[in-house]
């Protein structure tokens, strides 16, 4: 069976909360989150400007060059231990950045 438009954003909509629980309780990357939740931006049937979404658009923008994730694996163990304090950096200023953000996003969506 067909999913209609307005099935398919609410259920987007639970997967930006469920991104967004698991970033605050650390059960999902907060980075990786971050970019899903960017990736989900046109997928929630609000305006591409939704400030709540376009905060994790800047933190992807801000991380596209770290090794995150499933590309992980294709780098080299050097490499990876070269970009850890960053990473870890990058997660700092991620979380002071958007954090309400996801809160907003739970309080918002949260069926």
């Amino acid at each position: 069976m067909k999913m209609s438009r307005e099935e398919y954003i609410q259920k987007q909509r639970c997967r930006a909360v469920e991104l967004a629980r698991g970033m605050l309780d650390g059960s999902i990357d907060y980075l990786e989150g971050a970019v899903e939740l960017s990736s989900l931006r046109f997928e929630v049937g609000l305006s591409e400007n939704d400030s709540d979404f376009f905060a994790f658009t800047a933190v992807a923008s801000e991380v596209d060059h770290l090794p995150l994730g499933a590309a992980r694996q294709y780098w080299s163990q050097e490499a990876l231990n070269e970009h850890e304090l960053e990473i870890e950096q990058s997660i700092h200023w991620a979380k002071e950045f958007s954090l309400s953000n996801c809160k907003s996003i739970i309080e918002r969506f949260d069926v």
